[in-house]
């Protein structure tokens, strides 16, 4: 397993690797954040921001020590060399965005999703690899000292067996003018799913219910269903309506139980060494019946974790990524499993929940036994 490149130390013994040159496309909500980020970074040179509201832009580069600002994406790759793009713009954009970068030469850093569908997915990882660019999506999640932590746990082996995950991610949100809340709020849990489990996401079909109780025409709160390996399953809850903000994940597992609490600075991260005792259950379904569930109650502890932000470990990937010739943890591929699951979820919602089947994964075609072309 690759270990994440340490953006705070160079060796002393080497000198000082040159910086990689950097803008940023879109100044409303994530790309301040990135902005800040690759400004503090010591792999990237910030050279430009680029938004079609150009007064949004000069705020922003304002910050940033007068970065030069662009309207459009055409006039930064004209007048700037730079060897990566950021791009925070809308999802129904991405395609466009990504395409033109990536014939333009340049690596590419999205934010989530890939795309605003599987086909343009598939197109924009089909360019990076045929050009041998770097084309990697910004699952933020995914570097944090949390996340990290839970796969290390999960793909050691520490929790045993997966038996369930049950995810939530709700609050009183903002509706978005252009997706529902799948689509906005759901990426982060299915990326975080793909990066923790061993195999990656890869279900074979999904059921999801969504409801639209003020009339927006989209749907505002949702839940998501499908199956893990060995019969397990998986539930997320998605909202924009709910008073209380929860982002919280559990990993049950034939060992131990992981919970995640994001939102819980002093103890993200909790394992529980208790639950129903597999190894003592009967085996027969008469003896199954006949007698007592047995539980295993031992303790609880929280795994120690550094405080960083995520986004200084994404732009430190990237940069390694480029300078390796190596895909990113959360690549092209990883964003379209994401796509394909979020397209699948899309599908079902159409059809009242019953289950769609998930394109382009190995357990839909083992499913299936129809070979399917494709990125996994």
């Amino acid at each position: 397993m690759r270990t994440f490149p340490n953006p705070f130390h160079t060796p002393t013994h080497r000198q000082p690797t040159p910086k990689l040159k950097i803008a940023v496309v879109g100044a409303g909500y994530w790309g301040p954040n990135l902005a800040r980020n690759l400004q503090a970074s010591t792999d990237w040179a910030l050279v430009a921001i680029c938004d079609l509201d150009i007064e949004r832009a000069r705020k922003l580069a304002a910050t940033l020590g007068e970065i030069p600002v662009v309207e459009s994406l055409d006039e930064l790759l004209d007048t700037f060399d730079v060897d990566a793009v950021a791009i925070a713009t809308p999802a129904r954009t991405h395609h466009g965005t990504v395409m033109t970068a990536l014939r333009a030469g340049k690596h590419v850093l999205v934010e989530k999703p890939l795309a605003d569908s599987r086909a343009h997915g598939l197109e924009m990882v089909a360019e990076a690899q045929a050009r041998g660019l770097v084309l990697m999506a910004d699952h933020t999640y995914c570097y944090t000292p949390a996340v990290l932590k839970m796969q290390e746990l999960v793909q050691a082996g520490s929790l045993g067996e997966i038996l369930f995950v049950d995810s939530t991610r709700i609050n009183l949100g903002l509706v978005q003018p252009d997706v529902n809340v799948f689509w906005d709020l759901a990426p982060h849990d299915l990326a975080i799913l793909d990066f923790v489990l061993p195999g990656g996401l890869n279900p074979a079909e999904v059921s999801a219910f969504g409801a639209d109780p003020l009339g927006t025409g989209r749907d505002c709160v949702g839940h998501l269903n499908f199956r893990l390996p060995n019969d397990a399953t998986a539930h997320v809850h998605v909202n924009w309506l709910s008073p209380t903000k929860i982002r919280q994940m559990v990993i049950g597992g034939s060992l131990r139980t992981l919970v995640w609490d994001d939102l819980n600075p002093q103890q993200r991260l909790s394992v529980y060494d208790r639950g129903v005792s597999l190894d003592r259950q009967p085996k027969s379904a008469g003896e199954k019946a006949s007698n007592a569930v047995s539980y295993r109650l031992g303790d609880t502890w929280s795994p120690a974790l550094p405080e960083r932000e995520a986004l200084g470990q994404v732009v430190a990937e990237l940069a390694f990524c480029i300078r390796n010739g190596q895909e990113a943890r959360t690549g092209g591929e990883s964003g379209l499993r994401v796509l394909s699951v979020l397209e699948a979820v899309t599908r079902s919602l159409s059809l009242d929940g019953k289950a769609s089947p998930v394109e382009g994964t190995g357990a839909a075609e083992a499913a299936s036994g129809v070979e399917l072309e494709g990125v996994r």
